[in-house]
């Protein structure tokens, strides 16, 4: 039985340069980003996605966030890979949830790709303090550090 794997990314140039690698290590890849328009040709990827099947084989779909984070089921993927964290968590938890939907039996994996001591896990602790303030945690569970003002203009982006 085949694995079916998406990959997320907020980059399209980073789809690009992952398709090649990933073939050539045996993958059987389709690549969904921002410059497929159409929702009817992002729906036949989608289920040419769907529908591919190789005995032993790894498929890969990779899909920018823009692409993919609408109108898009994904149910039939059972790992999904995050490989940068978008200023806004809201954009991720929906590209997560095209692989989500009531009365899924499979598990589900979901790997996050962030680099030790890099902007990225800058986000991922905005993530976490927006979040808080998201679910209507209190000032006193909070991180109580002072931040500064690039930090506060990053979260203003948010």
């Amino acid at each position: 039985m085949s694995t079916k794997s998406v990959v997320f990314s907020q980059f399209r140039k980073m789809l690009i340069l992952l398709e090649e690698p990933l073939k050539a290590a045996g993958f059987e890849v389709v690549r969904l980003d921002e410059r497929m328009k159409s929702t009817r040709k992002r729906n036949r990827l989608v289920e040419e996605f769907e529908n591919m099947n190789s005995a032993n084989s790894h498929i890969v779909l990779l899909a920018d966030h823009k692409a993919s984070n609408a109108c898009i089921n994904l149910t039939f993927a059972t790992r999904a890979y995050l490989l940068e964290p978008w200023c806004n968590p809201i954009i991720e938890d929906q590209a997560i949830n095209r692989l989500h939907r009531i009365g899924r039996q499979q598990e589900i994996k979901i790997t996050r790709i962030i680099t030790k001591n890099s902007i990225e896990e800058r986000i991922m602790q905005l993530h976490e303090w927006k979040k808080n303030l998201r679910s209507g945690g209190h000032a006193e569970n909070m991180d109580k550090r002072q931040i500064h003002r690039e930090e506060f203009r990053i979260l203003m982006a948010l």
